[in-house]
This record gives C-alpha cells, sequence and structure tokens, in this order.
C-alpha cells in the first residue's frame, strides 16, 4: 500500500524553529546539513564583492544564506547569496523576502545541485527573478541566466569571474 505524502505549506514552515535550516520546495520540507567548506568559502568571496559594490553604490541589499524568500504557499527558499534593489526594498520583512529578489547565486553542493538547477530555478524564472547565477564550487564553473519576458536566457557559461549584468559588477572567483 503506498500511502501519499501530505504537500506543507508556508503555515508548516512558519511552525519551525528558527535556525532549522529547512526549505519548503515544491510543498516539500527540504532540510539540508551545513555547506561544505570550498561552498562557504566561494560563496563569501562572491558574497564579499557583491556587498562591498552595494554599499558603495547604495543600489539596494545584499543578503546571505540564510534568509528566507517567500514565493508562494508552497515555497519558500534560502539562497546563498540575494540582491534586492532599493526601489523594491518594500518586499523586504523582517521574517524574510517576500516576493522574487533582483538576483539571486546559489553555490551547488551535493545535495542541492537538483533542486538548484532543476526545481528552484522553475520558481525563480516564474516569479521574476532578473538574474539567476548557478556556480559549481568544485570546478568553479559559472552559468548565468537573465529573465527575459518570463523565460530564463542562458547569459554565460564560464568559469573564473563572471559579469552580472543587471549591476554591471564583474565577479572574481579567485582571491
Amino acid at each position: 500500500m503506498h500511502i501519499a505524502t501530505l504537500k506543507k505549506h508556508v503555515s508548516d514552515f512558519n511552525l519551525l524553529e528558527e535556525g532549522e535550516f529547512c526549505q519548503l520546495i515544491m510543498g516539500e520540507l527540504i532540510m539540508t546539513p551545513a555547506p561544505s567548506y570550498k561552498h562557504q568559502k566561494v560563496s563569501a568571496l562572491i558574497f564579499l564583492q557583491l556587498y562591498s559594490f552595494v554599499q558603495e553604490h547604495k543600489s539596494g541589499e545584499a543578503l546571505y544564506a540564510p534568509v528566507d524568500v517567500f514565493f508562494d504557499d508552497e515555497n519558500v527558499f534560502e539562497p546563498d547569496i540575494l540582491f534586492v534593489s532599493k526601489e523594491r526594498a518594500n518586499i523586504i520583512e523582517e521574517n524574510g523576502i517576500h516576493g522574487a529578489p533582483d538576483l539571486v547565486i546559489e553555490i551547488l553542493s551535493v545535495t542541492s545541485g537538483y533542486h538548484d538547477t532543476k526545481i528552484k530555478k522553475r520558481v525563480y524564472e516564474k516569479y521574476g527573478v532578473k538574474e539567476y547565477w548557478i556556480v559549481d564550487p568544485l570546478d568553479g564553473e559559472v552559468t548565468g541566466f537573465e529573465n527575459v519576458n518570463g523565460k530564463f536566457v542562458e547569459l554565460f557559461n564560464g568559469s573564473s569571474q563572471f559579469t552580472i549584468k543587471l549591476l554591471n559588477l564583474q565577479i572574481t572567483l579567485k582571491p
């Protein structure tokens, strides 16, 4: 006998204890272990460059995980890095981001790769994330997407450095 798993909703997600590293993806609560050293190293390197730029240009808010991003009743993600422009600062609330950030950067890990490249990518696209970047910390490969008329179009595939088009900011993956 097969027992169907009941979908979870934001109301279930909101019952979790603060500090739980958990995402609500397509109605399923997904718990993940802490990121690897290499993941954190690459994430920090990218975030520091983004944060410095955003502060210098007073262009909005750059944040890093864990911060909840609420898309709908069945999708609450914790992107590794995100940016919300000052023009859209109203989506930032005390308990997280309510709506699509302008920019999302996900650093792949063994446990997150499928969700980051497939499911979350579709949700980011659907809800209007303007740019989505996927970084593989093991080989330094980077793929970037730009949202054009509601569809992600690949704008970069390479390694070592990439340019966030939205901000005209070049990110270098080597310290």
